[in-house]
């Protein structure tokens, strides 16, 4: 990661921090109000994120993937972001690299196996004549 990922990381955190000493606890509300903030914080997060890495068509890409299969978006941001903070993306990820990324995770994943298991004997209608 660069300094200036790790310098918005730090802000990110600190703006959360303070807002947390700004509001005490307020009971089942304000914790539910901070879940929701957190999530949020870290939805915001993620973006940023992928909007450092990804170019703007393979951004598109993704976006459309999410319109037709939230969960393989998200694993695909997964990886790109593991990818990122392990250091392993040297320039921003093109579309045909995505591509090349959703068609690695294609092959890995399990397809469940449908077993059709057919009656024998006795059923055959050509045996009435």
């Amino acid at each position: 990661m660069s300094d200036a990922d790790l310098e918005q990381i730090r802000k990110a955190r600190l703006a959360q921090l303070q807002q947390q000493h700004q509001q005490p606890a307020g009971g089942a509300s304000g914790a539910e109000g901070q879940d929701e903030q957190r999530r949020q914080q870290e939805a915001e997060a993620r973006q940023s994120i992928l909007n450092q890495i990804l170019l703007p068509d393979a951004a598109d890409r993704l976006g459309r993937i999410r319109l037709v299969k939230e969960s393989r978006a998200t694993e695909v941001e997964n990886r790109l972001i593991m990818l990122a903070r392990t250091g392993q993306l040297r320039a921003k990820v093109t579309e045909e690299q995505l591509k090349e990324l959703l068609n690695a995770l294609a092959e890995h994943k399990e397809e469940p196996k449908i077993v059709v298991s057919r009656r024998k004997g006795g059923w055959d209608d050509d045996d009435d004549l």
